[in-house]
């Protein structure tokens, strides 16, 4: 359960996060981590609301941005009420049965009145739908928390060991790749490569789609900032 951590970007309502720490403990969880949060952190009624989850929030970590936030974990999965038209792998709630829980994993979840951007989905590993009615998909966000954490619990509970990959190969952390992806785009922006400048917010938004959804190890991000680096000598030399 330790692996775990439920992420609340940008939430609105100081109710919502306490309902949403309840939520978690309710099935064990006890990992809270919210970013730039629209109300005081914590308060009264954040407290209040979480009842017997008062140490979930006192533990709670409070981030500027969602890069920091994720920075540390090996694999994230944003929810979304919508689908994206975006090269990202999309799932659903049974398909949490295959992630390899022993490895730090982080559940996005949007704020109540915009849920999450195609800029924050991009920093997950995968979006995931709650199935709902067509008609009416909007759901609470501790709702949504609880519904999530339900099932996750259910699948640690019950999931044996199915992987088999060599424990010598160590999967790269969110960290790795954010460093990885910020030096290629600096040796990108100094050859100039992001023209004409009203598309670099796409371009910039398709190139870290292409390294978050990678399953990359510490070794191969090496290997890559080494190749950019590198590179960037070449073209110095050459010019």
């Amino acid at each position: 359960m330790n692996s775990v951590t439920f992420i609340l970007h940008k939430p609105q309502l100081s109710e919502n996060i306490g309902a949403c720490a309840r939520a978690i403990k309710n099935f064990n969880f006890n990992k809270l981590s919210v970013i730039d949060p629209k109300p005081l952190f914590p308060n009264d009624k954040i407290i209040a609301t979480s009842v017997g989850a008062k140490e979930i929030i006192k533990n709670c970590k409070v981030y500027n941005n969602l890069e920091s936030a994720i920075k540390n974990l090996d694999y994230v999965v944003a929810t979304s009420s919508r689908f994206r038209n975006k090269n990202i792998k999309h799932i659903n709630l049974k398909d949490l049965s295959n992630l390899d829980f022993s490895k730090k994993i982080g559940f996005l979840f949007g704020s109540e009145a915009s849920g999450l951007s195609n800029n924050e989905i991009i920093h997950a590993n995968c979006t995931m739908q709650i199935p709902t009615n067509p008609n009416f998909k909007s759901i609470n966000l501790s709702h949504s928390v609880i519904i999530v954490s339900q099932v996750v619990s259910s699948f640690i509970n019950l999931q044996k060991s199915k992987y088999t990959k060599s424990q010598k190969i160590k999967s790269a952390s969110k960290k790795d790749i954010q460093a990885m992806t910020n030096l290629c785009i600096k040796h990108l922006e100094s050859r100039n490569f992001f023209k004409p400048s009203e598309k670099k917010p796409i371009m910039l938004e398709n190139l870290r789609s292409i390294f978050y959804k990678m399953q990359l190890s510490e070794k191969e991000t090496r290997i890559l900032s080494s190749v950019f680096a590198s590179l960037a000598k070449k073209g110095r030399l050459t010019k």
